[in-house]
């Protein structure tokens, strides 16, 4: 399958989004954000084009959605004075509101800004003969984050699964021994949760 094809077929996935990436600064060729209804579609096309699951790893946005509202609010307020100063040199009325175009961008910003703080799984899959890693990402929310099991496709999986488990919470539905590796068995806390204190 070439790398054409496969960046195609992720695409197609319900809610998944594919961009092509500079490897050279990222280390990889292909990034997929998606939602956790395709993930399975998406390892499972992993799968059948040759890749091995290279890790897993969690990753907490706990105040994303604080530092993304602000960029937005810092822009709408420089795109509002942008405004002001055009139609002021240009004389219309010094009162006059923001122009359209500010409002309107300010609105897109807040429009895209998630409205809860989640929690991620990046996948990374990799074909040696190929020299061609690919991210999956699946976002899941911090209150209630759940996202299905894929040992059933590549059974390495269940090793990591555990392990994110264990250091932030995320619960792999149909995993079949979803128990900690390093922490105590009995452990109800979740380390690397940004949030989490001793």
């Amino acid at each position: 399958m070439s790398t054409d094809t496969l960046t195609n077929k992720l695409a197609a996935l319900p809610g998944a989004t594919a961009r092509a990436t500079d490897h050279a600064a990222v280390g990889y060729d292909i990034s997929v954000a998606l939602p956790d209804s395709s993930l399975l579609a998406a390892v499972t096309i992993m799968d059948e084009a040759g890749y091995f699951l290279e890790c897993m790893t969690g990753v907490d946005w706990l105040g994303e959605c604080a530092t993304l509202r602000k960029e937005a609010e810092a822009k709408a307020k420089k795109a509002a004075e942008a405004a002001a100063a055009s139609a002021e040199a240009t004389e219309a009325a010094p009162d006059a509101p923001a122009a359209p175009q500010a409002v309107e961008a300010e609105q897109l910003a807040q429009d895209s800004i998630p409205q809860k703080d989640s929690l991620e799984v990046v996948y990374v899959f990799n074909r040696f003969s190929a020299r061609h890693r690919v991210n999956l990402r699946v976002r899941t929310p911090r209150s209630n984050p759940q996202i299905p099991t894929i040992a059933e496709i590549y059974p390495i999986a269940h090793w990591q699964e555990r392990e994110i488990h264990e250091f932030f919470g995320i619960v792999f539905i149909g995993h079949p021994y979803l128990i900690p590796l390093l922490l105590p068995e009995d452990a109800e806390y979740h380390p690397l949760l940004k949030d989490y204190s001793a």
